[in-house]
């Protein structure tokens, strides 16, 4: 019998991913603080940061993993509280894993990734790829780049002090069920191709990056189902039906162009999808 795994949007690219008794975390960034991101002309970078505790508590319990695909704050802000409260063993770069102890992370929860580790879980893996975030303008722009290896750094204070710190992708397996996350606009092509995912997390396209969503489903077989992530205004109220800000809807109509035979799945904040079963 197929395995059931159940999925859930908890917005941004924060994914909660459940099987068998299992709960495994994709960028679990709850707080949604409120940076002026979405709003042309009023981001402001030195934004404090800020940790909702009652919204996190609200919609997290438990974690057996937790998966940071990087260090920006809408992705690793709350990770620091979400590991100490279940125990969580958390997967990421070097720079993410010295950021999130800077943070007060427990350092024996710690597992240090770079791509191409294939790690056992109980009841499930988890393999990691390199993977490249989206960049933007004539220049080719990097938000917050940087990366901060050996000794731990002081205390980030601001969120741009929260750097990216390289990207990851993650393939999760649970059975005969596998979920690809790839929660940003550009992925290394050669290095997915021939992975066979049942079910591909993917954002919207990116004009930086030539025919992204259809090189994205070529390289990873045309999977049988797609989920768009990281795609609504991730600074407005979690209670609140998710606003298509990063081009969900444009990426439904590509991928229905690309591959007709996959199955568009689109999840409104905090809805579940079971596959598998």
């Amino acid at each position: 019998m197929t395995s059931e795994v159940t999925v859930r949007w908890l917005g941004t690219n924060a994914w909660e991913i459940a099987s068998g008794g299992t709960t495994v975390l994709v960028d679990p960034y709850l707080s949604r603080t409120y940076t002026g991101a979405t709003v042309p002309g009023q981001f402001n970078p030195d934004t404090p940061i800020t940790v909702d505790e009652a919204a996190v508590d609200a919609s997290v319990s438990v974690a057996d993993s937790i998966l940071v695909t990087h260090a920006h704050f809408d992705h690793i802000a709350d990770v620091p509280y979400i590991a100490g409260k279940t125990g969580a063993t958390v997967l990421g770069t070097e720079t993410h894993l010295n950021l999130l102890r800077a943070m007060g992370t427990p350092d024996a929860q710690l597992s240090q990734v770079g791509g191409g580790e294939l790690y056992q879980f109980d009841g499930y893996t988890v393999e990691v790829f390199r993977s490249s975030h989206g960049v933007s303008g004539k220049h080719k722009t990097l938000l917050f780049p940087g990366t901060r290896p050996g000794a731990v750094p002081e205390r980030p204070q601001v969120i741009r002090d929260l750097v990216e710190g390289g990207s990851l992708a993650y393939l999760v397996t649970f059975g005969e069920v596998s979920l690809f996350f790839n929660g940003l606009p550009s992925f290394h092509e050669r290095e997915v191709a021939g992975v066979r995912p049942t079910v591909l997390f993917m954002q919207g396209p990116n004009p930086n990056y030539p025919d992204y969503v259809e090189r994205m489903l070529a390289a990873t077989g045309f999977p049988p189902y797609i989920v768009p992530t990281h795609w609504d205004d991730y600074e407005a109220p979690l209670e609140e039906p998710a606003v298509d800000h990063f081009g969900a809807a444009k990426l439904g109509e590509l991928v229905a162009a690309a591959s007709p035979e996959s199955e568009w799945v689109l999840l409104d904040h905090l809805e579940s999808h079971t596959f598998g079963g």
